[in-house]
């Protein structure tokens, strides 16, 4: 520990220093940006569609990422991590863009919104899957990229890898600011944020573009690590209630500790061997929310949780044309 420390205030050539500075600094980097933009993914992914065990994953934008990885190393060779980043950032961009384009632009007038999304993302992500199933099965080179890829890995990350992501994550961040109070509002209803003067199908859009580019990111530097934009919120949710206002600093601070914690796990539990940190969030995170689902004292529908619990509509009003 005294060497870590040293290695931290005074670093020089040391074996200390370049394993602290060269090694594990970049990945706990990585590790922080990658909780805080699927953490706040999720929490916008969950009032995006009113239903607090949505995820981003979802909205097919892992599967899009996944399907511009393996695609990337077939035709192109790319199957270097400097390589599979920017192929799956392009990936997950044009799956969100498509299911934004079909599901929000292109949906049938009498249809629900938030469903015609959500199955628009899903059969993106069957047919995106099954795309992504089909080369590997014929193509080797693409078949090891994604087998080591795909379940979700902060090893060998690099300073120029974290800050290629981080400007995509930060402006994502910016944007759930943006649309942090009126999505406070659209929990109650279209018609009571309609009433206030919210622009609904504007702020659909911002939300979508503010989760592509936090997944993207995070998808794009780390993989498709599961559970984190699911558990952060929901377990969140049962502690403060559903004020988006309140959910989406505390994701910022929890969604960053979870995944630095599962990568550290990962590291020391079968040491010196490792398990990738989207295997432990994965083994972490299931239990936790079976745990807490299980717990609850009485039933709620999915609505009903955004209803009356962590705003009221003249908070919502007052914070929006505040």
């Amino acid at each position: 520990m005294q060497d870590v420390i040293a290695a931290l205030l005074t670093p020089d050539d040391s074996l200390a220093s370049i394993i602290v500075w060269d090694l594990r600094l970049p990945r706990a980097l990585a590790a922080l940006l990658v909780g805080a933009a699927l953490a706040v993914a999720g929490v916008l992914t969950q009032a995006l569609t009113r239903n607090p065990l949505a995820e981003p994953g979802l909205l097919g934008v892992n599967s899009g990422a996944a399907l511009a990885v393996v695609s990337g190393a077939a035709t192109l060779g790319i199957t270097s991590l400097s390589g599979r980043l920017w192929l799956a950032c392009a990936g997950a961009a044009c799956a969100a863009l498509l299911v934004g384009w079909i599901g929000l632009g292109r949906r049938i007038p009498s249809t629900d919104p938030l469903a015609h999304l959500l199955l628009t993302g899903l059969a993106l992500s069957a047919c995106a899957s099954a795309m992504t199933g089909s080369i590997t099965i014929f193509n080797s080179s693409a078949f090891d990229s994604h087998r080591f890829w795909v379940v979700g890995s902060l090893a060998e990350r690099t300073y120029e890898q974290v800050g290629a992501v981080a400007p995509l994550i930060g402006l994502g961040v910016l944007l759930s600011l943006v649309v942090l109070k009126p999505l406070d509002a659209l929990l109650m209803g279209e018609d009571a944020a309609a009433a206030l003067g919210i622009p609904v199908s504007q702020v659909r859009l911002l939300t979508l573009l503010a989760i592509t580019l936090l997944c993207g990111g995070a998808t794009a530097l780390a993989g498709p690590i599961g559970f984190v934009g699911l558990v952060v919120p929901h377990t969140l949710r049962l502690l403060v209630g559903t004020s988006i206002k309140r959910l989406l600093p505390l994701s910022l601070l929890f969604g960053p500790v979870l995944v630095l914690a599962s990568d550290v796990i990962g590291r020391l539990v079968l040491a010196p061997a490792e398990l990738e940190v989207g295997i432990v969030t994965a083994l972490v995170g299931a239990p936790v929310l079976l745990a807490l689902v299980l717990g609850r004292k009485r039933p709620q529908s999915h609505l009903s949780q955004y209803s009356g619990q962590g705003s009221s509509l003249s908070e919502a009003d007052g914070g929006w044309r505040s």
